[in-house]
C-alpha cells in the first residue's frame, strides 16, 4: 500500500486574506462562503509535473484513468524508473507519443540535475519558470500552476488561465470580456497575494478546489 501524500498548506493564508479583505470589495464578499479551505500541496515535484503532463488537452477524469494505468508501470513514479520503461507500454496506458517523448525529457531533465529542485526555495518565480519551460511540454502556464499548487508561491497571477479570466469577467465585470490590462488593473489591489486571490476567483466559478 502506497504511503499516504503529505498535505501542506501555505502559512500565510490568513494573512493574506485579511490584506485581500481590506483591498478589495469583490474578495471581501468570496473569501468568507469558502470557509477554512485552503491551498494544499501535495506529492513532489517530478510526479506533479508528469501529472500536469498527462493531464494536458484531456478531460480531468480521462487524466486521472490515464494516470492510473501510468503509474502501475512503475513501483514508485520517478526520474530514473520512467527513463527504464519501454515506449510500447507508456503508450498501452494511454499516452499519447508526443506525451511519451514529453515525459522522458521530463525525466532526463530532474535526472541529469538540469533543474534545480533543491535550489528552488531560494529561487525567484521567474527564475523557476525559465527552468520549466525548458523541458518539452512544459508551457509558462503550467509552470504557473507548478508555483502555485507545488510551490505555493503566494503571488503567482496567471494572465493565460481560462479560469481567471472568466472568473474576473464575472465578479468585476458583469461577465464583459477581458483583456491582460483589465486583469493587471484588477490583480494590483491582490499583490503580494495573487495566488491567494486567483485561488479564490477559481472557487467562485467552481466551488470544489483543484488539488494537483
Amino acid at each position: 500500500m502506497s504511503k499516504a501524500a503529505v498535505i501542506v498548506t501555505p502559512d500565510y493564508w490568513a494573512e493574506a486574506c485579511a490584506h485581500l479583505s481590506r483591498k478589495d470589495r469583490v474578495m471581501k464578499k468570496i473569501i468568507p462562503q469558502f470557509g477554512d479551505a485552503v491551498l494544499e500541496s501535495r506529492g513532489d515535484a517530478f510526479v506533479t509535473l508528469a501529472r500536469s503532463i498527462v493531464g494536458q488537452q484531456i478531460s480531468v477524469k480521462a487524466a486521472q484513468s490515464v494516470w492510473d494505468k501510468f503509474a502501475k508501470l512503475s513501483r514508485k513514479i520517478t526520474p530514473s524508473s520512467v527513463l527504464k520503461l519501454k515506449v510500447d507500454d507508456m503508450r498501452a496506458a494511454g499516452l499519447s507519443a508526443r506525451k511519451v517523448e514529453y515525459l522522458v525529457d521530463l525525466a532526463l531533465h530532474f535526472d541529469s540535475g538540469a533543474v534545480h529542485v533543491k535550489d528552488w526555495q531560494g529561487m525567484d518565480d521567474e527564475a523557476i519558470i525559465a527552468e520549466l519551460v525548458a523541458i518539452r511540454g512544459i508551457g509558462r502556464w503550467t509552470a504557473e500552476m507548478f508555483l502555485i499548487f507545488h510551490l505555493m508561491r503566494p503571488n503567482v497571477l496567471p494572465l493565460d488561465d481560462v479560469g481567471l479570466i472568466n472568473g474576473v469577467s464575472q465578479n468585476y465585470f458583469s461577465g464583459e470580456p477581458v483583456s491582460r490590462s483589465d486583469l493587471r488593473e484588477v490583480a494590483q489591489a491582490w499583490t503580494p497575494y495573487s495566488t491567494v486571490a486567483t485561488w479564490y476567483i477559481w472557487r467562485s466559478l467552481d466551488p470544489v478546489p483543484v488539488a494537483y
